[in-house]
């Protein structure tokens, strides 16, 4: 179990009452006279994240939390999960129910993360009773999974490039038992993959461009693969980007991560799939190996594909991936990357567009994106677009001409490479929290995991 949570009935836990406007004048009155003069005196509200902790013989006799009434529809359900960093150290419960429980202590657990690689570790200061009713090794799961995923998007280049990336990937397989093998540097051209070798052939020897390639379940259950880019650093190649928007491109690996840890729940609640996780591993550098402008590539599909720019790599890597996902005609693939900017302009940094063709799984993964509060929006395969990435000299360009619509052509660009698979998802993620909110420490993010997940374990259960 996470080490922020303990099993119901030990110790003495210090109650947390969470306080609407609505049930406040209620809840005055099952608090104590000391207590309620206390909270009085203090000035306490119950307006969303006010908080007061009140005294009693001995310390802390109680927790008072200010949340949204249960009838506003934009409540922010994690909005508990504050408490975490606002509570002094010590062992804590749920009085009474917030809004959503479950994704209360989810919450919880999530903000108490902090990324320790190169600091003293931290243990928690807080610990909370698993409140009632709530699958704590579920939630335990998936925190410990999206922790996963913003160690490897927090870690710098220098300690997470494609090998590092790969070990983090072969650490995770054989802790549950998987296949994982990779196709490493020239041995891409010879299994085919020449995409993701020319996007990370300038790249120095210690980390030439890879394939990690992970399989685990039963074969005979459906067939789910993840796909994730895994540019660990991206200059943008000779159209090289300026100082201030590659200073954030450690984190361009951030859909290799999100897979990885979208695998981790899968793998440990033990649903009925075979899962596979292909993740193209690069650099994207500039040397005098680099991929240039109008450079044509055949990828693994047989596309000819001209570069219109080598700063829209992520695609190209992905292109190849997804080919090879897609020649074993799984249910479903769905990839994830921090794609275009285009994304960010649209919607911001909280809320990744997905794409797909499948208006059932789209409605379905809208649902638990709600329900799991993993925000998602889906966003059109708008095919007069498609001509966009017309070419005169090969089959299809990797970008459009036109400044518009480049998230949407982007979703498009990967969908030539998809034909045979049932389903296909395709989420475009920013995997970064600029400024702290509940739930959610600045820094790197696990994004859309959480949602998919929720979908993948109604949809297959568990063994």
């Amino acid at each position: 179990m996470h080490p922020v949570f303990s099993a119901r009935g030990g110790g003495k836990p210090v109650p947390i009452w969470f306080a609407t406007e609505a049930t406040w004048p209620g809840l005055r009155k099952r608090l104590d006279a000391q207590a309620l003069a206390f909270a009085d005196a203090a000035g306490f509200e119950p307006k969303p994240g006010r908080h007061v902790l009140l005294p009693g013989q001995g310390g802390l006799s109680a927790v008072l939390f200010g949340l949204e009434n249960a009838d506003k529809r934009d409540k922010d359900l994690f909005s508990p999960g504050r408490l975490s960093g606002l509570l002094p150290p010590g062992h804590y419960r749920f009085a009474n129910a917030p809004h959503d429980a479950r994704l209360a202590a989810l919450a919880f657990a999530m903000n108490a993360y902090r990324f320790t690689r190169y600091g003293k570790p931290a243990s928690p200061k807080v610990t909370l009773e698993v409140p009632e009713h709530v699958d704590g090794q579920d939630v335990s799961r998936i925190a410990e999974s999206v922790a996963l995923a913003r160690d490897l998007i927090n870690t710098p280049t220098n300690d997470m490039g494609p090998a590092d990336l790969e070990a983090a990937a072969g650490k995770l397989a054989r802790s549950f038992g998987a296949k994982v093998q990779s196709t490493v540097g020239k041995d891409l051209l010879k299994k085919n993959f020449p995409l993701i070798h020319a996007v990370g052939r300038a790249a120095a020897p210690a980390s030439a461009p890879r394939l990690i390639d992970i399989t685990w379940g039963n074969p005979s259950h459906p067939k789910v693969t993840l796909v994730g880019k895994g540019v660990c650093f991206d200059t943008g190649g000779l159209d090289l980007k300026p100082s201030s928007s590659m200073l954030m491109m450690k984190k361009d690996m951030a859909g290799g991560a999100t897979v990885l840890a979208l695998a981790r729940m899968v793998m440990d609640r033990k649903l009925k799939v075979r899962l596979r996780v292909l993740i193209p591993a690069v650099e994207n550098s500039v040397s005098g190996d680099a991929f240039r402008p109008l450079d044509i590539y055949k990828s693994r599909k047989g596309l000819n594909v001209e570069i219109g720019n080598t700063d829209a790599e992520g695609r190209l890597i992905l292109a190849d991936a997804l080919a090879l996902a897609d020649e074993e005609k799984p249910e479903l693939i769905i990839d994830m990357g921090t794609l275009t900017g285009a994304a960010r302009v649209a919607l911001g940094p909280d809320l990744p567009p997905f794409y797909t063709d499948d208006d059932k799984l789209a409605a379905v993964l809208e649902r638990h994106a709600t329900g799991e509060n993993d925000p998602l929006w889906r966003m059109p395969l708008w095919r007069p677009y498609d001509a966009m990435l017309d070419s005169k000299t090969a089959d299809l360009n990797n970008v459009s001409t036109s400044p518009f619509a480049g998230s949407i052509i982007c979703a498009l660009f990967l969908k030539r490479f998809v034909e045979k698979a049932k389903a296909w998802v395709h989420v475009d993620i920013y995997a970064w929290t600029p400024s702290a909110k509940a739930g959610r420490p600045e820094g790197g993010e696990c994004q859309a995991a959480r949602a998919v997940y929720a979908l993948l374990k109604e949809r297959y259960g568990t063994r």
